[in-house]
């Protein structure tokens, strides 16, 4: 997978270098081709987190290529990051309710990192070294598979349609769950053209039923009573 692209901060990660050494040269994250202009603070050397190179409405892709930002590539970099942080969010909650699946949710936001490097590489541009750093195998959506089957041996039957509900952590997880159903809407298309793996609609597919489930398990776990639709009288 696309690990280079990780550690440049794709999806606008801030980076968090306590000291440079020497001024870098990243790689081009979230549509921009990030060139951070080192400041002199006696020993230390820090980027910029701004590049200016957006301001006329275009930002450019891991291949190079100029886009607008409403181009459907960055619409789906956005909400993929969009997901991300949900996920961040539900976790802080998880967190002080002290739930196993924490590390997961660590696990799986990394590899959201590498979904983005993906969408930012589109082929119809792509050298095969872009490529051969950006490209997303089946193994995650196997693991998907596997944390959803171990939870959902421990659940009750669902009998109902559940809303939205059973507490912080569910409550949040199940908001996560909407944005990883927006975020395979956005990057479907662009599977269908050919311009990304098709494996990472099929994890953010399988993404969006671990988060349903995970969402149960923690209004589970909490004693936390979920709500079921009930049509109006």
């Amino acid at each position: 997978m696309a690990a280079a692209l990780v550690r440049s901060g794709h999806l606008r990660c801030v980076l968090r270098l306590a000291t440079w050494v020497k001024p870098q040269r990243i790689p081009p994250v979230c549509g921009n081709k990030r060139r951070y202009a080192a400041e002199s603070e006696g020993d230390r050397r820090l980027p910029k987190i701004y590049t200016k190179t957006g301001d006329k409405g275009f930002s450019s892709t891991f291949t190079g290529e100029r886009r607008p930002k409403e181009d459907h590539i960055f619409e789906a970099l956005g909400t993929t990051d969009e997901l991300s942080s949900a996920i961040g969010l539900a976790r802080e909650f998880c967190l002080e309710k002290g739930h196993s699946f924490t590390d997961q949710l660590d696990k799986i936001q990394c590899v959201l990192q590498d979904v983005g490097s993906n969408i930012a590489t589109p082929h119809s541009s792509a050298r095969q070294s872009h490529i051969k750093k950006t490209r997303f195998s089946s193994q995650p959506v196997s693991e998907l598979e596997s944390w959803i089957d171990s939870y959902m041996g421990e659940l009750p039957p669902l009998t109902n349609f559940i809303l939205p509900s059973g507490g912080r952590s569910s409550a949040a997880l199940h908001v996560a769950r909407a944005v990883c159903r927006r975020a395979e809407r956005c990057v479907a298309p662009i599977i269908r053209s050919g311009e990304a793996d098709p494996d990472i609609g099929k994890y953010l597919n399988r993404l969006s039923d671990y988060l349903f489930t995970v969402a149960r398990y923690a209004s589970m776990k909490e004693h936390n009573e979920e709500k079921i639709y009930r049509r109006p009288e």
